[in-house]
């Protein structure tokens, strides 16, 4: 292996190591219900989406969206 790589490999590592230690609370803290904008096109698709999402935030979290 030549250097270069292994200098990029050990940053990768590096990198992922300490960016695995940033994370912090739950789904709950950051969460939020999801709204359309007035702009979007709301399809049959995106609607369902969208109540699933909102259904399991009401469900893990309480929140009524």
């Amino acid at each position: 292996m030549s250097k270069m790589k292994w200098v990029a490999s050990i940053l990768l590592l590096s990198t992922l190591a300490l960016a695995g230690g940033c994370v912090t609370g739950n789904y709950c803290d950051v969460a939020r219900t999801v709204r359309p904008s007035v702009e979007d096109r709301l399809t049959e698709g995106t609607a369902t989406q969208i109540l699933a999402e909102n259904t399991k935030l009401e469900r893990l979290c309480g929140v009524r969206p």
